[in-house]
Order: C-alpha cells, then structure tokens, then sequence
C-alpha cells in the first residue's frame, strides 16, 4: 500500500506516529517495514505501553535477569529497557528525521508519572534520560500539569525536545503554548541555536468523550430534554475541543510573538491528537482520526486504529481556521449543564493516576523477577 490512506496524511501536513513500542516489533523488521510502506513518521510510548510490553510478555526476561544479577533495582531495570526500546526505534525513524530535516521522524519516552507535580525532579529526570538515550530524534514527555510547564520553559532552553502529554483542556493548552515560546526564546538569549528544538502537545481525545457522554445520555433521557439537545451533542466534545485548540494553534502562528520567533529559526510546536483509539463501539473506528486532518498535526494511534485507517480512512483537508462551529458546540454543551473545565480537570488527575497504576504494576512485576534471578 504504497499511496495508501496512512501515507496520504502526509500531503494534507498530518504526520502518522504509532502509540505502541515493543521488541518484538523492532527486532522483527515489522517496524522498519511500517515506516518505509506505511508513510509511519514517528511512535510514542507511555506507562501502560511499556507494562503491556515487558510485564506481559517474555521477551525482556533474559534482559531482567541480567540487570537483577548485576545489582540494578526494578527502576533502573525499567528504566535500562526503555531507553534501549526507544534508541532502537528512535535509529529506526533516523532516515526520516534526516529527510524531514529535523521536523519529524521523533520516538517519545516519559518522566516517571510520580514526578508530575515536581519541577526539579521532572526537569532533573528529563535531563538523564536526555542524555542517556544520546539521540536527535527522541523526546522526552512531561505531564500537562502546572509545574509541567514550568519543566517545559526549563527544558526546551537547554534543548531539549519535549512532548507535553496529558492535555485534555484548551485553557491549558494556551498555557503549554506560552510556555513553549517562553522556553524558545529563553534558548536565543542563551546564544542557543533553536532550529533543532522540538516539541509537540498532546492533546488527548477519546477519553473526553468517555467521561462527558454519559452524562449527556442521562440528560437526553429526561423528559426536559426531549428537542435533542443532549443526544445531539453526543461524541462531539472531544473533537470540538480539538478544533477550537487548533484555532488557537494558528493563531499563535499568525503572532507577532512566534514570527519574531520563526524568524531565528524556531520551529511550530505541533498538536499531537493522543488517545485516538475509539471506545465506543457505536462511534467510526476512525472517528479520533478523519475529522482531524491538517497542517502542523500528528495523530498517534494504536496499532488496531492504524490498520483501520489504512483499510478505510478517506484523508482530506479537515481541519479548518474557523472555530465558530466548535464554539457553538462547546457553547450548548455548558448549557445543558456540562462543566467542560470540571471534567477536564478531573480527567488530567485521572490521567496521572491511569499512568501511575501501571508504571507501579511494572516495577512489582520487575522486583519478583529480579529477585528469581538472584536465587
């Protein structure tokens, strides 16, 4: 599928990165094969990712076992594995970084989901984890959360390509993309060049609409609600959210701020659609994916919503400038009653914590095998 669906993003300025990472799919020549057929142009990683890799299968046990026997504990065994996974995959993805001339072609690995409420310890880890993965082509993702962004500032002026990950509001956006600039232009004071600097926000989807749909199902329910209101407003806060954040992306770009910032060679700090994968088995398989299309986006995908596209996606130029219409969406849904800035919030806690929960699980599951290595 040479011109197939996935690689046709690419001519309406959307990159395909894959949300997944494992061995096998790298020693295999399966990942090596996705970029160069597919048009795949980067892949992100996360908690969940890598429990689902390491606890869940076989193939790191010879690896766990030789760090356990040479004395490392469950973190730094976690931490050995990682870094291998994605330096692999990040000299897999080099030919595009170099094509791209720096724009593309990135592997993300996370700050350990613990620190994310402490600036020091998340800029601290951020730079060892910089530095030992040893590659242009890798970004280290920091949560969304205030004191993200204060790392994000810190970070992106010493150079180093960030991915602010766990965005669920456009309030908080706006904030991730002052600070980018912030960080960018701490960088030129610096006498640091910025050319090299990337960075993306992830802003997640499907999990907005996981939280707000219910809610709107026990409203078109009710006798009150019988003009449709509620039901209409199905599925769309996600996506509405999405366009306005774009909106604002462009916006920014159009600023006398970033085109002073441009002009020194600062690169747009690109929205990344996260958590595309679709939940709800009424809604399109590709739902998080078709009406996102646009210059200056990434859409990371499971692996499942990938193949999807591949099969059925109809890529076209989707995202447009206008915002009014996703206004107008999140405009009815505050007056149905729908605290969009509540839900949001609650959904950055609830991300931490679904990151947490398996990034512990992890280092259980890597402190058992450790120890059955040293018996």
């Amino acid at each position: 599928m040479k011109d197939g669906p996935l690689k046709r993003l690419l001519v309406f300025g959307q990159s395909p990165w894959l949300d997944f990472i494992q061995r096998r799919l790298i020693e295999s020549g399966e990942l090596k094969r996705m970029i160069e057929e597919w048009g795949l142009r980067g892949m992100t990683s996360n908690p969940v990712i890598f429990n689902h890799a390491i606890a869940e299968t076989h193939e790191y046990d010879g690896d766990i076992a030789r760090l356990g026997r040479a004395g490392k504990g469950a973190a730094e065994i976690y931490e050995a594995l990682a870094i291998d996974d994605v330096r692999a995959a990040a000299d897999l993805f080099l030919p595009v970084y170099e094509e791209a001339d720096g724009a593309d072609g990135f592997v993300s690995l996370e700050v350990s989901p613990h620190l994310a409420r402490d600036v020091k310890r998340t800029v601290a880890e951020a730079r060892r984890l910089w530095s030992a993965l040893d590659r242009p082509n890798v970004m280290i993702k920091v949560p969304g959360t205030q004191e993200g962004l204060i790392a994000l500032r810190k970070l992106l002026a010493e150079g180093i390509n960030i991915n602010v990950t766990l965005l669920f509001s456009v309030s908080r956006y706006r904030e991730v993309l002052d600070a980018y600039s912030a960080g960018i232009e701490a960088a030129i004071a610096a006498g640091r060049r910025v050319d090299r600097i990337a960075s993306v926000a992830s802003f997640f989807l499907s999990r907005i609409d996981t939280l707000i749909d219910p809610e709107l199902d026990r409203l078109a329910a009710r006798e009150d609600a019988r003009d449709g209101a509620a039901a209409a407003l199905r599925g769309e806060a996600a996506i509405a959210s999405a366009r306005v954040a774009y909106h604002v992306l462009n916006a920014t770009l159009a600023s006398e701020r970033f085109r002073r910032l441009a002009a020194r060679g600062a690169r747009v700090q690109r929205l990344l659609w996260a958590s595309t994968g679709t939940k709800d088995p009424v809604y399109s398989d590709v739902k998080y994916v078709e009406p996102l299309i646009g210059p200056h986006t990434v859409n990371t995908m499971p692996l499942q919503t990938i193949e999807a596209y591949r099969d059925h996606g109809q890529p076209a130029h989707r995202l447009t400038e206008r915002a009014e219409p996703a206004e107008r969406s999140l405009q009815d849904l505050a007056g149905l009653g729908i605290d969009l800035d509540a839900a949001t919030t609650w959904l950055l806690h609830e991300g931490i914590e679904k990151f947490v929960t398996p990034y512990d699980a992890l280092l259980r599951s890597l402190e058992t095998a450790r120890r059955a290595a040293l018996v």
